[in-house]
């Protein structure tokens, strides 16, 4: 059960400032035309998430603040809370305000929120019903609703939306799987083919820089074969080279070593650079025996080289080793697309089980539809002629969709007659306003008895009937206040005596300004309302009377 338990209303069309503080059973609101009582209801609706203009600001240089304080007895709105991220209390205040820029702001328990969000909270919190905002009574979801709420399949019908929603996200995650698959193979040929080019080029890290050094020296042997010759002449094979004159220079020092210790030391330094040289020498010598110009070599080295070029050159790469990551992730590329398939077979399985179990809960659901129509038909048309409409009737269709939706697969089509002899038709062809009123009456009555509803708002939905229907309207409405909160906006006083609590809106017409103002009648101020609206201005005795009557107190 939901309440609103208070309303403030500030600057708004021609309040200046409002505290209305509402009874949890049914409240009555009266007033003269033109008082004000429709603009409670527009203020009401801001915090509904509904547009605002500035321009029915009451002080345009102040701004408007509307908030409602509501008691939250079910956590049934808890997760609605959660999933967007507020904090769910059982004494929870909407808030919204409006600068003179015509900038909104609103507010759960002091959370800045979109419109959206408080519109989608606010909905599960007021319900308001006029002759103009029945358009509910057409909706389709709205129908399927009714007959499910007397089906009382609610558990059944959570666990099968539950069910669906994640249906409905494996379907998504599996068109996206298959999407990529089908992304995949399209690619597969040519990764294939750039793979397997790769595979058998066998790159080998660190060969490239390899090849292109032993290539240098190919190319430059016969430059490099003559200056190590050259180099070995020099060193020992000329009249004037390098070892044997270091030889005569070791024999000069060591027929003088006995002389001093000095030469002996000198010579020995000599006979060291000798044999390094000598070394030296012979390591050149051989150098330039293998250096061998081999064109065939040449040719295939040039060959190799061009290959691991054009390769980095496809790829856009420089160096092996990119190469060689390339190659693996083309690998990995093709190891996925058979993995892929393989996940997404897994998938369809999945998918198949579940909407075969969706199928079997939608049966279900069907079945305790079909149960619950003709017991919602005869409770609705029994309501229906309490309400002052004896010969109206209708009747609910149950066809079934293809397909799957959230809610099953039956079509629910609420089907209308007033009057005798008239076929039933859809709702929004045959029924008028004072028609469409009573009969969204009838059905909420019924559905209060079954699941929490939001607290009720009824806007002058008793235009057009009088008398002995009035009363039997007065009494419908008195009764809902059983199993919830009623704000009824009347201009009858049988349905104003029903009340809990009774408030009336005035004019203060003793400023500068016209101002609108509400107050909560005592038991001698309801009496008193209740007979000039049965009568007058001036009511007399017997309207007095009546009214008391009206409302149950003894003279």
């Amino acid at each position: 059960m939901y309440m609103l338990q208070k309303l403030s209303i500030r600057n708004y069309a021609l309040i200046d400032s409002v505290e209305l503080e509402l009874d949890s059973g049914l409240n009555i609101i009266t007033g003269e035309t033109g008082a004000g009582k429709s603009i409670m209801l527009g203020a009401l609706s801001l915090i509904l998430g509904q547009r605002a203009e500035t321009k029915y600001f009451f002080n345009q240089d102040k701004k408007c603040i509307i908030e409602g304080h509501f008691l939250l007895v079910s956590a049934h709105l808890q997760a609605l809370f959660e999933e967007n991220d507020l904090d769910f209390h059982k004494e929870s205040t909407l808030r919204r305000e409006i600068t003179t820029d015509g900038k909104s702001r609103a507010f759960i328990n002091d959370t800045p929120v979109t419109l959206t969000v408080m519109k989608q909270v606010g909905e599960r919190l007021i319900d308001i019903h006029s002759q103009h905002a029945t358009l509910e009574v057409n909706d389709p979801e709205f129908q399927l609703s009714v007959v499910d709420t007397l089906a009382g399949h609610q558990p059944l019908l959570q666990d099968y939306r539950n069910q669906f929603k994640l249906y409905k996200q494996q379907q998504r995650q599996l068109t996206e799987l298959q999407n990529k698959a089908d992304e995949a193979r399209n690619r597969q040929d040519y990764e294939q083919f750039l793979f397997n080019e790769l595979e058998n080029a066998d790159l080998q890290t660190g060969e490239q820089e390899k090849l292109e050094t032993e290539l240098q020296m190919l190319n430059n042997s016969e430059s490099i074969k003559r200056s190590l010759l050259t180099s070995y002449n020099l060193l020992s094979e000329q009249e004037t080279a390098v070892l044997p004159i270091l030889k005569e220079a070791v024999n000069q020092l060591q027929s003088i070593e006995k002389f001093n210790p000095a030469y002996g030391a000198l010579n020995d330094r000599l006979r060291s650079a000798l044999i390094e040289i000598k070394d030296i020498a012979e390591e050149t010598s051989a150098l330039e025996e293998n250096i061998i110009f081999n064109p065939l070599r040449i040719e295939e080295i040039n060959t190799r080289l061009d290959l691991v070029y054009s390769l980095q050159q496809k790829h856009r790469v420089n160096s092996i080793e990119e190469l060689t990551a390339i190659q693996a992730q083309l690998s990995e590329n093709l190891a996925n697309l058979l993995s892929g398939d393989e996940e997404i077979e897994r998938m369809n399985k999945a998918q198949e089980k579940l909407h075969r179990e969706l199928e079997e809960t939608a049966g279900k659901l069907s079945l305790n539809r079909n149960k619950s129509i003709l017991h919602t038909e005869s409770s609705v048309r029994e309501l229906l002629q309490q309400v002052g409409m004896p010969n109206a009737k209708i009747k609910i269709e149950q066809q079934q969709s293809a397909e799957l939706n959230k809610d099953g697969k039956d079509i629910i089509s609420l089907l209308f007659s007033a009057n005798t002899g008239q076929p039933p038709a859809p709702v929004g062809k045959v029924a008028s306003g004072g028609e469409l009123s009573r009969l969204m009456l009838a059905i909420k009555s019924i559905m209060a008895k079954y699941t929490s509803l939001p607290t009720l708002i009824f806007d002058e939905i008793d235009t057009g009937i009088s008398g002995e229907t009035a009363l039997r309207v007065g009494k419908v409405i008195g009764a809902l206040e059983k199993n919830m909160q009623v704000i009824c906006i009347t201009h009858l006083p049988q349905i104003a005596a029903k009340g809990d609590a009774h408030y009336f809106v005035y004019k203060n017409e003793e400023t500068e300004r016209t101002t609108t103002g509400i107050r909560k009648l005592n038991k001698t101020d309801r009496i008193q309302v209740i007979a000039e609206m049965l009568s007058g201005k001036t009511p007399g005795a017997p309207a007095i009377e009546n009214a008391r009557d009206l409302l149950g107190y003894k003279s």
